[in-house]
């Protein structure tokens, strides 16, 4: 199956010889089967039409979707125009633009920063999530941003005590998540590592992430919803 990837960052140069980019952390995290198709949405490459793919992923991205940045309009026009048209997933930044194109606001926290292995209580189950969903995900999470009002028709499938709403779905349509499933443990250390001096405890972030977590399961999440 091929999976629209539309990139909206990447990762610290120190980092992306070790761990690639983006499309390259979703393509081991979905694993055979799913076949990424990239647009630099930074650059300002986008699909032409909705159905280009039958599905799309948003990644993550240091901007702020409230931003002025010349790309950020496009992007949340695409994502109306193709809501209900193509499967949409939307990781971090992606799940803030899913919520800030379809009517919800994103606000950057009066908390700060929000890194390591964080629990997630989920509240809602869909089919997708297999027949015995866990109450409670831990997943990496780095963000600063944050969904403070939900968009219309969106349910809250899990949240947190910084992200209200944490994981949104449109009916079968869209998913989103504020936390990075596709984050091996090893990038998760090496991104605090390398933004250590703006974060408030840095090495209690790090030891979070000696957990097991829950990676692998929201990865079965998304790959289950992604099929047609």
């Amino acid at each position: 199956m091929e999976v629209g990837i539309l990139r909206t960052g990447a990762p610290p140069p120190a980092l992306l010889p070790r761990f690639g980019p983006y499309e390259a952390m979703f393509a081991r995290l979905l694993g055979p089967g799913f076949v990424p198709r990239v647009w630099d949405v930074v650059a300002g490459a986008l699909p032409e039409r909705p159905d280009t793919c039958s599905a799309y992923l948003i990644t993550g991205s240091a901007a702020g979707v409230y931003e002025p940045l010349p790309w950020i309009a496009p992007l949340l026009a695409f994502l109306r125009e193709a809501k209900g048209k193509a499967k949409l997933v939307g990781i971090c930044f992606g799940h803030q633009a899913m919520a800030q194109a379809f009517g919800g606001e994103v606000v950057k926290s009066e908390r700060g920063w929000a890194v390591g292995l964080q629990d997630y209580v989920v509240v809602a189950h869909r089919a997708w999530m297999g027949e015995n969903p866990p109450a409670r995900i831990a997943v990496p999470v780095s963000h600063q941003d944050r969904v403070t009002v939900a968009p219309p028709g969106a349910e809250v499938l899990a949240h947190s005590r910084f992200s209200p709403f944490g994981m949104l779905a449109w009916n079968e349509a869209a998913l989103s998540m504020q936390f990075h499933p596709e984050f091996e443990p090893d990038y998760a250390r090496a991104l605090i590592e390398s933004r250590r001096d703006r974060l408030p405890d840095p090495d209690a972030a790090i030891a979070s992430l000696n957990a097991a977590g829950d990676r692998a399961l929201v990865a079965g999440w998304i790959r289950a919803f992604l099929r047609p």
